[in-house]
């Protein structure tokens, strides 16, 4: 019999699994409303031009189905590192500050693996993405909470207690912006804070860009990098999963000092041993194409956002400054995040998963309401759907 590792004592399971399933259950089917899929974060928006037809032309080629290289192909990492040098402001060596990965996710756990050691504490914010937490736990690392705080309707970062969350075993910072699933965005003082601390305490940040350019309301993209002494104790881990909605393909990239990237890279390898074959060319292209579908998706994504916030009035949504998702606050409406993920599934068709897992005591009131995956004529049908519901009923009650 296997003894059961020490590291995965901490971890735990999406929930988006368990939603999915309830959603797809045999004899489930609502009566009078088709399952809105809120609860996982896919989407029907379009792919980038490039992707589909490169892909195709190169399906056949020895390149497509080869090992080598295994940190990934050397006009991939130089793509990558044109397509970062506008944004943050320096030039990565292509050859020895960049490795290609299987998406962000695994990027992140083989920057995680580098640089974290048992015991060692990575701050993240409270909500985070459930992933990220967990990947520190596999490393044996302790998440401590930074955690985002409900101001105007807005999510805001607690200056306080993240500079409260530093001690003595704290190794680094894991942070995204907008960050998954809230949607909280870091303003010039947030991130002036978070680079003065880890000069001060030594800190390295692991910054997840994934979402980075998915940003409403005019917000500007701020990067870590731009502020004095980042660039050498910062590891930018990207996808083309978010911004450019290539989940399937499975291209992301580590980018940082050096030393760390070579680590990041040797973990890599005896991970997964190389990045996504069929997907090289097609990111190569990708990343070298016209950006403006990405704000073209931006746009449409704010307008499903507003589209929910203006239908739902009085509801305890937080407004999320960019992503792809929403948190409605269950707890302040009496109900446990699972038990409003099933009331939202058996009395409206909406599947939308429970946040307990996501961070700390912040996340364990939410429930996650996924606006990249359906259409506006869709989510047109949620007030009705909620109309008399459990949970609308709770919402009248609350704003009497």
């Amino acid at each position: 019999m296997f003894r059961r590792a020490q590291r995965l004592q901490a971890v735990r399971g999406f929930g988006i699994d368990r939603v999915a399933a309830a959603a797809d259950a045999p004899g489930r089917a609502h009566p009078d409303w088709p399952v809105l899929r809120m609860e996982n974060l896919d989407t029907d928006l379009p792919l980038p031009p490039e992707a589909v037809p490169v892909t195709a032309e190169n399906l056949t080629s020895p390149k497509s189905n080869s090992w080598l290289p295994f940190t990934g192909d050397l006009d991939l990492r130089a793509a990558v590192s044109e397509f970062l040098v506008e944004r943050a402001g320096h030039h990565f060596d292509p050859e020895r500050e960049i490795v290609i990965t299987s998406g962000g996710m695994e990027g992140l756990l083989d920057v995680v693996l580098a640089v974290v050691d048992p015991g060692d504490e990575v701050i993240v914010t409270d909500p985070t993405y459930a992933g990220i937490v967990n990947r520190v736990h596999l490393a044996g690392g302790i998440p401590r909470f930074a955690p985002f705080r409900v101001v105007d309707g807005e999510w805001r970062l607690d200056r306080d207690a993240l500079v409260a969350a530093i001690g003595p075993a704290t190794r680094a910072m894991l942070l995204m912006s907008p960050s998954m699933p809230s949607g909280g965005w870091f303003d010039e003082q947030d991130w002036r804070l978070i680079c003065d601390l880890c000069c001060e305490h030594e800190l390295g940040l692991i910054y997840d860009s994934a979402m980075e350019r998915l940003l409403f309301d005019g917000r500007p993209l701020l990067h870590p990098l731009r502020f004095e002494g980042m660039v050498e104790r910062t590891v930018v881990v990207g996808s083309l999963s978010k911004e450019h909605r290539m989940i399937g393909w499975r291209v992301g990239w580590v980018a940082g000092p050096a030393a760390t990237v070579e680590d990041a890279g040797w973990v890599h390898v005896y991970n997964t041993t190389m990045p996504t074959a069929l997907s090289r060319q097609a990111g190569t292209a990708v990343l070298r194409g016209d950006q403006g579908h990405v704000q073209e998706c931006v746009n449409e994504l704010g307008r499903r956002r507003d589209l929910l916030l203006e239908g739902l009035p009085g509801w305890p949504f937080v407004r999320p400054a960019g992503g792809w998702s929403m948190l409605l606050d269950v707890a302040s409406l009496g109900f446990e995040p699972a038990e409003a993920s099933r009331l939202l599934l058996e009395e409206s068709a909406i599947a939308a998963t429970g946040m307990t897992g996501w961070g700390d005591e912040v996340a364990a009131r939410y429930v996650r309401w996924v606006f990249s995956a359906e259409p506006r004529e869709r989510l047109a049908t949620i007030p009705e759907r909620v109309a008399g519901s459990t949970l609308g009923e709770a919402v009248a009650a609350r704003n009497a």
